[in-house]
């Protein structure tokens, strides 16, 4: 059972740190996702988060349509409403397509996936259920992917989970 309220209240956008609001895409008429306006109850925590959040979100090697396959299937393995509701429309503008994000949430065996859709929704699972990608799905990344996007990988599907524990444990709410 998820809380169904905040557990910490998100910061009113006059109290959150400049320095937060420049990565948070907050600003003048801007508003704050609640997200990054909790978060910033603890500023020198959420200045480093965003840091690396912004690498992972928007500077990594990985394509932002191949990113948001990993990002939304770990939302959906860990049961965050607010990771996969703001992730869905953030993979429909990366090119996922209506049935793609019906089949994130059937898997990797799911019918119509391409063989490397289904690598990359493996590895998602394999690190959810056991922190460790198997030998076979390593195999089949590092038959296309560089090292930098192994990498990239592993730390968007580890930072996503890590997320999804946060906004699972302090009841963060959807926007409205």
């Amino acid at each position: 059972m998820r809380p169904t309220q905040p557990r910490l209240a998100p910061l009113p956008p006059d109290q959150i740190p400049e320095e937060i609001l420049k990565y948070a895409g907050g600003g003048p008429g801007k508003p704050v996702l609640n997200i990054y306006a909790t978060v910033a109850r603890h500023p020198k925590l959420a200045k480093r988060w965003l840091v690396f959040g912004s690498h992972v979100l928007g500077k990594s090697t990985l394509s932002a349509r191949e990113r948001e396959l990993v990002i939304l299937r770990t939302g959906h393995l860990c049961k965050s409403a607010y990771e996969w509701g703001q992730h869905v429309r953030i993979g429909k503008a990366a090119g996922l397509t209506d049935a793609e994000i019906q089949g994130i949430m059937e898997g990797p065996d799911a019918p119509g996936w391409d063989a490397f859709d289904a690598v990359l929704l493996r590895a998602a699972d394999e690190l959810h259920a056991d922190s460790c990608i198997s030998d076979s799905t390593w195999q089949a990344l590092a038959a296309r992917y560089s090292e930098q996007q192994l990498l990239d990988l592993i730390f968007a599907i580890g930072q996503y989970t890590l997320v999804c524990m946060a906004l699972n444990s302090l009841g963060v709410q959807l926007e409205r």
